[in-house]
């Protein structure tokens, strides 16, 4: 009888045992993924949304993609010339946590003077929208070729935020602002224009962007 009593008690004991490690365990486990699941900050990240609208012309990194501040982007590839068709170009920020708060950026391409059909109807600045969620500005249209000219793309920042920017040559170093990588950083009240000149001559463009903030 006493045998049974204590296989009873046992079974008692290794019953509230595995209990108590089903509860530990599961408030362990409940508790990482609210770490993994809600951090405590998030870096802004800058989008680029480039896409051809012809063959062949738009090359690298199209789509659309994003880079946390302050990594770069991947580059995407210019390579405008007489086929038909361009490339469409927009930009955003993603900031969930207002890090950048009463800062802005735009962007701008034009005509160099001369310049004969080389870029799209878009000329007019474009606001680059610096929001918690995905969203990006106007799309410009670069479609350079071998006519007289070339287009100008424009970058301006307000507030605490630098904007380091790259355009440099994979063939002929005349397409493009340099012949090899240079980074220029537009800041408060230093804009960055940068040239794009693709036409049929070899080689195109590498361009790169990257956010960063004080």
């Amino acid at each position: 009888m006493s045998g049974l009593r204590m296989t009873g008690r046992l079974r008692l004991l290794a019953l509230v045992l595995a209990a108590g490690a089903f509860m530990v365990g599961g408030l362990s486990s409940t508790a990482a993924y609210a770490s993994e699941a809600s951090p405590l900050s998030a870096e802004p990240q800058l989008g680029i949304q480039f896409n051809p609208d012809g063959t062949g012309q738009c090359e690298g990194r199209t789509g659309e993609q994003w880079a946390a501040s302050p990594n770069w982007t991947e580059a995407i590839r210019f390579d405008t010339d007489n086929r038909p068709g361009g490339c469409q170009l927009a930009f955003g920020v993603t900031d969930p946590d207002g890090t950048l708060a009463g800062s802005s950026i735009s962007y701008q391409l034009t005509r160099s003077a001369g310049g004969v059909g080389q870029c799209g109807d878009n000329l007019g600045v474009n606001a680059v929208p610096i929001l918690p969620i995905p969203v990006f500005g106007a799309p410009v249209r670069v479609d350079t070729d071998s006519q007289p000219g070339w287009c100008n793309l424009t970058f301006t920042v307000t507030g605490r935020i630098v904007l380091d920017v790259q355009l440099y040559a994979d063939g002929d170093a005349g397409q493009c602002s340099d012949a090899s990588p240079v980074t220029h950083s537009v800041f408060a009240g230093s804009p960055v224009t940068v040239k794009i000149d693709t036409d049929g001559r070899s080689g195109g463009c590498q361009f790169l962007l990257r956010l960063r903030h004080f």
